[in-house]
């Protein structure tokens, strides 16, 4: 009995907060991006939502193995690194998510280290900035919930500038939406849903620009099967069962 070859889809890693753990949901950014590389690439959400980078340096030698070589995670085309949101909390107001700066810097090189080690070089890595804060807006919803305001804009920006940085340092790309959002003194808030995380606007304006850093990194991806109408319908095994 011959032994049928299993199809591997390569994949396409989304590693942050709730920023991408909600980018699945409709009209979300994830799932825009996940749309474009359909029959090519599977596009695997793992945000985690209220997380930061201390947790998600921790972490993530569990969501992918950091011990094997280079063959082990070789069909990864890239992955995505989107945390600082929840880092550039308020420390005397929020204490529990916050980062201190130069540390949330060293976790997002340590993180870079742990994705070499196992197997996916910097080049295939996008980090993303904090998006900027809308403060009366986010303030609201602390209020809601019972605490002061816990986060401003100013601060989401040094670490949006730390994660520019470490980018440059360690050869990744950055998308740097702190900045790009508020360019040209534009209304940064039509891209936030409640000051903090994004509206349908803004998963757009995610989408659009990941997509012209993402692009280039999957444009070797072949689409995977055949196309229907290749397939030879007398023996279709002949077109769905052999090497791609």
């Amino acid at each position: 009995m011959s032994t049928v070859k299993t199809v591997i889809w390569p994949k396409v890693i989304l590693f942050g907060d709730s920023i991408t753990q909600f980018s699945f949901q409709a009209n979300g950014w994830g799932a825009a991006i996940a749309d474009k590389l359909a029959r090519k690439c599977d596009v695997v959400n793992r945000g985690l939502s209220g997380y930061n980078s201390r947790w998600a340096k921790l972490l993530l030698p569990r969501l992918i193995d950091v011990t094997k070589s280079a063959d082990n995670n070789n069909n990864i085309a890239a992955v995505t690194v989107f945390f600082g949101a929840n880092d550039c909390a308020l420390q005397d107001k929020n204490p529990l998510q916050h980062i201190p700066l130069e540390e949330y810097s060293e976790n997002l090189r340590v993180i870079t280290g742990l994705l070499a080690s196992a197997g996916v070089p910097a080049d295939r890595v996008i980090f993303i900035t904090p998006p900027p804060l809308h403060e009366p807006a986010w303030e609201k919803e602390c209020i809601l919930k019972g605490y002061p305001l816990n986060r401003l804009n100013s601060t989401a920006g040094q670490y949006a500038e730390a994660c520019v940085q470490v980018a440059g340092q360690c050869g990744a790309a950055a998308l740097d939406l702190w900045t790009l959002m508020q360019k040209d003194g534009q209304d940064y808030t039509v891209y936030l849903s409640d000051g903090l995380h994004l509206s349908p606007k803004g998963n757009q304006f995610v989408a659009l620009h990941l997509w012209e850093l993402l692009e280039s990194r999957v444009a070797d991806l072949p689409f995977i099967l055949p196309y229907w109408g290749d397939v030879d319908a007398e023996n279709p095994e002949n077109s769905l069962l052999g090497d791609q």
